[in-house]
């Protein structure tokens, strides 16, 4: 394990939004072997942060208050920025939405914004300071390694992203299920994009999905389900990349999990 020392354009922290954190800790220590440490936070509650092997790889909270009315939970991916400010405006100079607008978070923990981009997706900006995003535990399993958009319209997200965060790209066909875009940041996978098409997206809204790192899928998944999991995605194998199942928690927040092919 090292410290990870993340750039502009980099998927950097992943946050779980919950009703019920007890059921959500409960859930993903057993699931993921996690520890939690707890941070207090005041009046904005307890924030628990999720470890592996003594390296912080995410966070939850307890979703309370007017401003989380009608929002499902949620796994929240953080991007690194050079300027949150700077990038925040930007986004919504090119169709995106701010949806909290830039704040320096106590403790000189870092500066961060939650903004939509223009096809509804939502992902927070984030700056650190004491704090420096996750750490990387790749290639064992442990912590999310895999970040993917899945949108209505994947040319135009293609070129927000690309020019927002300075992603390159490279097309692959993937059949009936069509193209998968995966974007590099500094010559490095950073992403993946698919367009949401057929039946199985009906009412599902553009969103980023995350993928934790399991060493077998279908163990993880059956695990999961002992825990209380739903399955949404059944395992399936991914050509030449591996395989990954889409679920959702005890407590309703959606997440993925894969298991890498050995390189």
């Amino acid at each position: 394990m090292k410290e990870r020392v993340y750039t502009h354009g980099e998927f950097c922290w992943y946050e779980l939004g919950t009703r019920d954190i007890a059921a959500a800790v409960r859930f993903y220590t057993e699931l993921m072997d996690w520890q939690i440490h707890k941070h207090e936070m005041g009046e904005a509650g307890t924030y628990y942060i999720f470890q592996k092997e003594g390296g912080e790889v995410a966070a939850g909270y307890q979703m309370s208050g007017p401003q989380f009315e009608g929002i499902p939970p949620y796994w929240m991916p953080y991007l690194w920025v050079d300027d949150v400010d700077t990038t925040a405006a930007r986004w919504v100079e090119k169709g995106g939405k701010v949806i909290a607008p830039p704040m320096d978070i106590p403790g000189d923990i870092g500066r961060m914004a939650f903004v939509q981009d223009p096809q509804g997706a939502p992902c927070a900006l984030f700056r650190g300071q004491a704090h420096t995003g996750a750490v990387d535990l790749a290639p064992a399993p442990g912590a999310f390694s895999w970040t993917e958009l899945l949108t209505v319209d994947a040319a135009a997200a293609r070129d927000f992203y690309s020019e927002l965060m300075g992603w390159t790209y490279a097309e692959v066909p993937m059949g009936a299920q069509g193209i998968y875009t995966v974007f590099q940041c500094q010559g490095k996978p950073a992403a993946g994009m698919m367009q949401m098409q057929g039946p199985q997206f009906q009412g599902v809204p553009p969103h980023w999905a995350s993928y934790l790192s399991v060493a077998d899928c279908d163990a993880s998944v059956q695990k999961a389900l002992e825990l209380g999991a739903r399955v949404l995605v059944p395992p399936q194998d991914v050509p030449g990349t591996g395989r990954f199942s889409v679920l959702q928690d005890p407590t309703e927040a959606v997440f993925s999990v894969i298991a890498f092919f050995p390189m």
